[in-house]
């Protein structure tokens, strides 16, 4: 199996990591389950930027399986593919560590090198 995909399996279970967070949150003020959306948009803190990264690693994810699925169309190097793809999931990792604690200008940064491999992955077959 192509690192690439090794790597969206990853992406995929990601958004899940600050979703611990969200629901320890939630359960030191009751746990609402049946609005549980609203409950989150009331939290502070810690749980709100785990809802933050939570709701973000799921939009990175949808660019990145795309940027997945196009390298692979576009029979990308599988070396190059696995090593902007193994980039990308360190950077969700270091992204979702620094979102929650609470260092917005370090988790910018990393968001933007997240984003830039992302295209890169998606570019690749015209890029290199």
């Amino acid at each position: 199996m192509p690192t690439m995909f090794t790597c969206l399996f990853i992406a995929m279970l990601l958004p899940f990591v600050p979703r611990i967070f969200t629901f320890r949150a939630q359960m030191k003020r009751g746990f609402n389950n049946h609005e549980p959306r609203r409950q989150q948009a009331t939290l502070t803190g810690l749980g709100a930027r785990a809802v933050g990264a939570h709701q973000n690693s799921f939009e990175a994810l949808l660019l990145f399986a795309c940027a997945v699925m196009i390298a692979y169309a576009s029979q990308v190097d599988s070396i190059i593919s696995g090593q902007l793809s193994i980039v990308f999931v360190a950077c969700r990792v270091f992204y979702i560590a620094l979102y929650l604690a609470d260092m917005p200008s370090a988790r910018s940064s990393i968001w933007i090198i997240g984003f830039g491999v992302t295209l890169a992955l998606a570019g690749a077959r015209w890029i290199f």
